[in-house]
């Protein structure tokens, strides 16, 4: 039995590997445009289809699959240009907003799905801190068009809630999960059963 993550992304990579988990990475290959508007049925469904696309390649191994949106009165995806990089970043500016992450997991008996909020909120950005921050090309392959892990964090003010679900994978709740089921060993961080 392997742990799969379901994900190509270098954020989750980073941060499963955080927790000394011996895994493996097979990218889920699914469709990601999907009609549903609500951000915490958004990021469940995806990550429920992404976790259901490796289980059916992987039968009998523990898959971690994820998907993270940012919010502001609508779901705010990575941005198609420049300009609407600037106009995600301007109109975020001096806000709260908020991150949800959908995580499914598969385990050979069962499957869980949570999710998890992490609400943010930018300082109010200047124009020249706005085009610093494109001129780094950070901002273009992350939904909402910031990453709070590198440069982004110079947007940020406050943040409410668990900053690794910002980064892509609430790590200490995935943790809780796999220990309560003796996935793995707490010390060593190895695949184990849970001492009673």
């Amino acid at each position: 039995m392997k742990i799969i993550l379901a994900s190509s992304s270098p954020r989750r990579i980073e941060l499963l590997k955080k927790l000394n988990l011996k895994f493996k990475v097979i990218p889920a290959e699914i469709d990601e445009n999907i009609e549903e508007k609500d951000p915490i049925k958004h990021v469940l469904t995806l990550s429920k289809l992404k976790a259901q696309n490796v289980a059916n390649k992987s039968i009998g191994d523990i898959i971690i699959a994820a998907d993270t949106i940012v919010f502001y009165k609508q779901i705010l995806g990575k941005p198609k240009s420049y300009v609407d990089a600037y106009k995600t970043l301007k109109n975020l500016s001096g806000k709260w907003h908020s991150v949800f992450t959908g995580v499914c997991i598969v385990f050979p008996k069962e499957t869980i799905s949570f999710y998890e909020k992490t609400d943010v909120k930018f300082k109010k950005l200047s124009n020249e801190l706005i085009e610093f921050y494109l001129s780094t090309g950070e901002a273009f392959d992350k939904a909402g068009a910031y990453g709070i892990q590198g440069y982004g964090s110079i947007l940020v003010e406050k943040i409410r809630g668990d900053f690794f679900n910002v980064m892509g994978l609430p790590i200490s709740k995935l943790w809780d999960l796999l220990w309560d089921r003796g996935i793995i060993n707490e010390t060593k961080g190895k695949t184990n059963k849970r001492r009673t």
